[in-house]
């Protein structure tokens, strides 16, 4: 391999020794060759189609032909749902639904991911009823600021001599 490189290298070396014009027109021709072989195979790679995953619209979620299920979520806070459910891998769509006052988000999903979403919701749930138990840090200070409030300090100077 090392030996193939220095020939190449010396091939180059002695090569550019003789630079003439038709050299550097041979040289200029094969890079644009070159650069039309690397546009035509990106060019490729772009037509073939992508299969989204994660998070999609509704339109894409449909266009994969394998079925599409629903599930309703009330709760505002729908970026929580959203971590979880890229960490389960589940091909999601999130639609809010305007018509309600407190507004609504429908989560599209596919049938083939089902059993993965059930354990991404129950991880969801869990979660939200765990933040919901704990008590926040604004009520936990004023209770603080309530009993240093009440609190007697004994302020009185003492003036002892020890010996």
């Amino acid at each position: 391999m090392q030996e193939e490189v220095e020939n190449r290298t010396l091939t180059l070396v002695v090569s550019g020794t003789k630079f003439t014009g038709r050299l550097l027109k041979a040289a200029i021709s094969k890079y644009l060759a070159h650069r039309k072989a690397k546009k035509l195979e990106k060019q490729r790679s772009r037509d073939a189609p992508v299969i989204p995953h994660g998070k999609q619209t509704v339109k894409q979620l449909g266009g994969q032909n394998q079925g599409v299920s629903n599930i309703e979520i009330t709760d505002p806070s729908i970026k929580d749902f959203e971590r979880i459910a890229r960490k389960y891998g589940v091909d999601y769509a999130v639609k809010k639904e305007r018509s309600s006052s407190p507004p609504k988000y429908l989560v599209f999903f596919k049938a083939r991911d089902a059993d993965a979403l059930t354990s991404a919701f129950t991880e969801y749930t869990n979660r939200k009823v765990k933040k919901a138990q704990r008590p926040s840090v604004l009520e936990k200070l004023s209770k603080f600021k309530e009993l240093v409030q009440h609190a007697v300090v004994d302020r009185v100077k003492r003036k002892e001599l020890e010996r």
